[in-house]
């Protein structure tokens, strides 16, 4: 069988049980499997493929038709122009995500020098990708999970950023490090907004393999706007900005408790759907 063959009858497969992209998760598997440039794939069509790049490649497809995120097959995922490793210990970077880091990207170069706080951090998609729009940025990323924490480290090494870059445990639902108090200029978060009532209706690759502690908000999803606005706000300097991302129905919910929590010019961003998605706020100096 040749790389063509083999290319075709995987995106048969996936197109037939209703995968969404068909081509471009055949593409990318395929290319995992014979461990090629996904870009090249194709250019020697008919070089013949051995049995062993057949069976890595019957195994990663056999996964994605169990439901297995592509991401976590392919081990990385690109996400704002850069390329994260992920896995299962992390929610995979969502592009619904790349307006609130362009934001906070945009309002962190307002500032000289500014000191970041990318809150449930995950892979540390948020801050690194933030760091290489803003050359002179520094960032911190907290999270609750130690393999996170580890994950979003080496993701700062492989992208050459340990320099303004730690991530470090912490809990985003107990009050932050004394010393944290009034650190940032810009503090990022997109935490756990998934309501009881969505959990029950996840996608199974969402919910069969995606870690529920990043995922469910409370019952009405809102539980970590709460708390961080009452104890991780303090974090934030004077004059400084607060990003959140929110579910696709909470920006108006988000938002009213910004502005009960005295913060000011709270808006509702849209994401690049069109999606309301994004809550930005100011606090008072």
């Amino acid at each position: 069988m040749t790389r063509e063959q083999l290319f075709f009858d995987v995106r048969r497969r996936l197109e037939a049980a209703g995968i969404s992209m068909p081509e471009l998760e055949a593409r990318e598997l395929t290319a995992c499997a014979l461990g090629v440039d996904r870009q090249r794939l194709l250019m020697q069509r008919t070089s013949p493929v051995s049995d062993a790049e057949r069976e890595r490649l019957e195994q990663l497809v056999a996964r994605r038709l169990a439901h297995e995120p592509l991401a976590y097959l392919l081990g990385e995922w690109d996400f704002c122009g850069i390329t994260l490793r992920v896995t299962p210990d992390v929610l995979i970077p969502r592009s619904d995500t790349e307006r609130l880091c362009e934001l906070a990207a945009l309002r962190a170069g307002q500032v000289s020098a500014p000191r970041v706080l990318d809150l449930c951090s995950g892979s540390g998609c948020i801050a690194l990708a933030l760091l290489k729009q803003v050359p002179d940025a520094q960032a911190v990323g907290v999270d609750v999970s130690p393999t996170a924490v580890a994950l979003a480290n080496e993701n700062a090494q492989r992208l050459r950023l340990s320099d303004r870059y730690e991530a470090v445990e912490g809990d985003a639902l107990t009050a932050p490090p004394a010393d944290y108090r009034q650190a940032f200029d810009v503090l990022v978060c997109n935490p756990p907004y998934i309501t009881a009532e969505e959990m029950r209706a996840l996608d199974p690759d969402v919910s069969d393999y995606e870690p529920h502690l990043a995922l469910y908000g409370g019952t009405d999803g809102l539980d970590f706007y709460r708390t961080i606005l009452d104890t991780w706000a303090q974090v934030v300097k004077p004059g400084g900005a607060l990003f959140f991302e929110c579910g696709w129905k909470q920006g108006e919910a988000v938002a009213s408790l910004c502005r009960a929590a005295g913060w000011q010019d709270v808006c509702v961003h849209t994401d690049y759907a069109g999606i309301p998605r994004i809550v930005t706020a100011e606090k008072p100096r």
